[in-house]
């Protein structure tokens, strides 16, 4: 019966992976009472959800009963991201895009498709969760590589473990990474394509921020510097467009499409027709530059205020990133601050931010913390960084 407890005998797989932190606190996000610096999303305001919903309204009259069937991957939406990734400098055809579910649903297929269990896969020492989890949740070996906090991973460090071990499978963050708010070089990119290539090494480029920069000039992805496959590039609309929609795109040598094909269809079969078809109206409309160009104006705003409101409370004992784009900044304090520790003294205090050391697959970097600019209100950053210093200081 429903209820009664029984001894099930679990997979091994699934003891590899442990719940996201994050999603553990975004119960303090709808609370009115707590100033959440803890989100990775755009604020409510800035969504483009009348573009949308006429996008989605013409579909239906359109298309009709074949706008709620299943169907094959839209070859419009695939034409469109095919001239885009051209655009940005990654030789690609429409038989070369794959539609997804997210970059975490692309981050699995390509976890599934290189790695079997004891593998060893490459990945970040501080990176979001969902890539410990798409990695060290396949049963991979994972080895960790340090990011500068100015130009990106450490390239060296990285042709280092591929010399020495036999590596399958790597994942990088080259903008705007998640936690840390930095990008990579072009210089470091190229490098990355080339050890790729020399050590033949497939790599995950997971670039969910691009399109959210707000200074500085657009880099060209890892992807545009090879020259034979080996960098798998992965898109998202969820950051740019609408976190609900659930669908992003990756770049992949066609010969591999009837593998992958297989494994998307034991996951989901596929992604929404009725999504496909309205994220296509809405490119074919030309509402993304427009859409894009308001989204980082108001993301340059909030990403001021922060650093401001830092400045103000916590320079004579922090120090941070200062973003030119994405959604994040990190904050690292003196060592013996544990962020962990000081969380719930924070949550009390009605601020809340997400500890460095759930970013890191062996829990260092307790002295550090992820925080968002993109979803609090300016008029609340100020107060939210106030109380935050409060509690960081009475630490000490």
């Amino acid at each position: 019966m429903l209820g009664e407890i029984h001894q099930y005998q679990f997979s091994q797989r699934s003891s590899y992976l442990k719940r996201s932190v994050m999603r553990d606190l975004l119960k303090h996000a709808v609370d009115p009472n707590i100033i959440s610096l803890a989100g990775g999303l755009p604020a409510d305001e800035c969504l483009p959800t009348a573009q949308l919903q006429a996008c989605m309204n013409m579909v239906i009259e359109r298309d009709g009963a074949a706008a709620y069937q299943y169907s094959p991957q839209y070859t419009p939406l695939r034409q469109w991201l095919a001239d885009y990734m051209n655009e940005r400098g990654v030789n690609c055809t429409v038989e070369n895009i794959f539609i997804t579910n997210g970059n975490q649903q692309a981050l699995g297929i390509l976890s599934r498709l290189f790695l079997d269990e004891g593998d060893i896969a490459v990945i970040e020492e501080a990176v979001f969760t969902g890539i410990q989890q798409g990695t060290k949740g396949v049963g991979a070996q994972v080895i960790t590589v340090p990011t500068d906090l100015e130009t990106g991973v450490d390239v060296d460090a990285l042709e280092q473990v591929f010399s020495q071990h036999d590596v399958k499978f790597a994942v990088l963050i080259p903008d705007f990474h998640n936690p840390l708010g930095i990008s990579m070089t072009p210089e470091k990119r190229q490098r990355v394509a080339e050890l790729a290539s020399r050590y033949g090494v497939p790599i995950a480029e997971d670039d969910a921020y691009s399109q959210l920069r707000f200074k500085g000039g657009a880099l060209a992805p890892i992807a545009s510097y090879q020259h034979d496959d080996y960098v798998f590039y992965m898109g998202s609309f969820s950051k740019m467009l609408a976190p609900s929609l659930r669908m992003g795109w990756m770049v992949i040598p066609e010969q591999l499409l009837p593998k992958v094909t297989v494994l998307r269809e034991s996951i989901d079969l596929e992604t929404s027709t009725l999504t496909q078809r309205t994220v296509a109206e809405f490119l074919q409309r030309g509402y993304l530059p427009e859409h894009l160009t308001q989204l980082n104006a108001e993301h340059e705003k909030r990403a001021n205020k922060l650093m401001d409101a830092l400045n103000n409370h916590l320079a004579d004992i922090a120090s941070w990133v200062v973003p030119e784009g994405g959604l994040f900044t990190w904050l690292t304090l003196p060592p013996h601050i544990n962020t962990w520790d000081i969380l719930q003294n924070a949550i009390d205090a009605g601020v809340v931010y997400i500890p460095g050391g759930a970013f890191a697959l062996d829990g260092s970097k307790t002295n550090t913390m992820r925080l968002n600019f993109s979803k609090v209100a300016t008029n609340k950053v100020e107060e939210g960084i106030a109380r935050l210093s409060e509690v960081i200081h009475s630490s000490l």
